[in-house]
């Protein structure tokens, strides 16, 4: 369908205007070698010696919506197409796809056609049979394997986490004297158990999530970019913001930057707060028009590649700090700067946050203390990041974690004072690296100085405004 003159202008217009506001060229992110997603199965096979793992793949949207593979899925065959199941036989050492699909379909969908012609090749997975051959295979497979293997916890989908996912689907669902179901991931356990009543089932999640804690090289490119991309987003908002401006424009702004600059979609639903909502973490309702005084977080990241980025950004609505803004936003920056400097391969979450306590006492900050929220605990740790925003992981010793290279987290500071109606979010994407760490989300501005100097530049909304659109 052809667009309207005016609003094909007005988006060419805008494409345009984003150029001018973001620098940095887009860059191509190489695909996965075969061989990646191959030394994944083989490491997961050395875990589960004696028997074999089941992977339910991710089922056909019910409505017109993108699908989406399950993150456990994707990272071990790399492959996105709908109904297909995964077998990764230990006791063979070989893995097995199965799924049916026709070339106009996969044409149809976007899928490439060498999945559906040579899929073995494409894969670079031993065998590939048709779905419906699954049941009969596993029937064969119950009789060799001492042990079937399965996720016991929900398939994560775009922004989902899988224990956040069951624990809403436990409340919503399966503990709701109205409804009862069991998830799909424990439906399919109570079948294994039931037709094949002769092999130990066991969950394989935790086996499945601690190979994806650590990140391989490809892994951090693609992560890499997620960080680009956030940074080049956050500043087209940044320049945008201002007196009189509503946050639902800002937010379109946002999601806007991340999808020009080639994310397919969010790392989450973009989270602004200002004013009174400082008070509710993840608040993004968009019902306030910005004011002189306000003091605005912005957290938000892409979703690349099946990649994330988590990044957080505080500024003044107007684009100039008060002096209390300022002494506040000074004081989370110096305990962000002295957590990463921190950070190296060796040292414990706990011992991070004790270099940091020393710096809060030795700067005079303690009177700060009240405010800095587990800062000292965990080093400035919130979450891991990965193919999930709060990434899932098997293992996690809370302070006593000893930071290894290709782990890759939040560093979060967070700095309240609700009776001011001033909130404080310094958040970076780190990976820890042979000799430090790695800051994922490099090049934005975080100094008071470098945030005025890039809000005096018009943003997208106000160019277009000045040129009639």
């Amino acid at each position: 369908m052809a667009i309207p003159l005016p609003a094909a202008r007005a988006f060419r217009a805008l494409s345009c205007l984003l150029a001018l506001a973001v620098s940095t060229p887009a860059l191509a992110a190489a695909p996965y070698d075969k061989a990646e997603y191959a030394a994944r199965r083989d490491r997961l096979m050395e875990k589960i010696s004696d028997g074999a793992a089941i992977f339910l793949g991710a089922a056909t949207p019910h409505g017109d919506v993108e699908f989406r593979q399950g993150h456990d899925f994707f990272y071990l065959t790399g492959v996105e197409i709908p109904d297909a199941y995964l077998v990764i036989d230990a006791t063979r050492r070989e893995s097995v796809l199965f799924f049916t699909m026709d070339e106009k379909t996969a044409d149809g969908e976007g899928i490439p056609l060498d999945l559906v012609r040579a899929p073995a090749a494409f894969t670079g997975i031993e065998r590939v049979l048709p779905a419906d051959q699954f049941g009969s295979y596993l029937a064969g497979l119950s009789r060799r394997a001492r042990t079937l293997y399965t996720l016991f916890r929900p398939e994560e989908l775009g922004p989902e986490n899988s224990n956040e996912k069951f624990n809403a689907m436990q409340q919503s669902m399966t503990l709701n004297p109205w409804d009862g179901r069991l998830t799909r991931e424990l439906q399919f356990v109570k079948h294994l158990k039931d037709r094949f009543p002769g092999s130990e089932v066991r969950d394989c999640s935790a086996l499945v999530w601690d190979l994806r804690k650590y990140k391989s090289a490809a892994e951090l490119a693609l992560m890499r970019e997620a960080g680009r991309i956030a940074v080049a987003a956050h500043i087209a908002l940044m320049q945008t913001t201002r007196p009189g401006v509503s946050e639902r424009a800002l937010a379109a702004v946002f999601e806007f930057a991340t999808r020009r600059e080639g994310a397919q979609g969010l790392a989450y639903m973009t989270i602004i707060m200002s004013g009174k909502n400082h008070a509710y973490g993840h608040y993004h309702a968009y019902d306030r028009v910005l004011k002189a005084g306000d003091f605005v977080i912005l957290d938000a990241g892409p979703d690349y590649a099946n990649y994330r980025a988590d990044v957080s950004t505080s500024f003044p609505a107007s684009g100039t700090f008060s002096p209390r803004q300022r002494e506040l936003y000074e004081a989370a920056l110096s305990v962000s700067e002295a957590c990463k400097a921190a950070y190296r391969p060796g040292v414990t979450l706990k011992q991070v946050g004790e270099q940091v306590d020393a710096l809060i006492k030795a700067r005079g900050l303690n009177r700060f203390a009240e405010q800095y929220r587990g800062i000292v605990r965990l080093g400035g740790y919130n979450h891991s990041i990965g193919m999930a925003t709060h990434d899932v992981m098997g293992t996690f010793a809370g302070p006593d974690e000893v930071l290894a290279p290709g782990f890759v987290f939040a560093c979060d500071i967070q700095l309240f004072s609700l009776d001011e109606e001033i909130g404080i979010r310094i958040e970076d994407t780190i990976a820890i690296t042979e000799t430090g760490y790695e800051n994922l989300s490099p090049g934005l501005p975080r100094t008071v100085a470098e945030i005025e100097a890039v809000m005096k530049k018009d943003g997208i909304l106000q160019v277009l405004k000045g040129r009639g659109l």
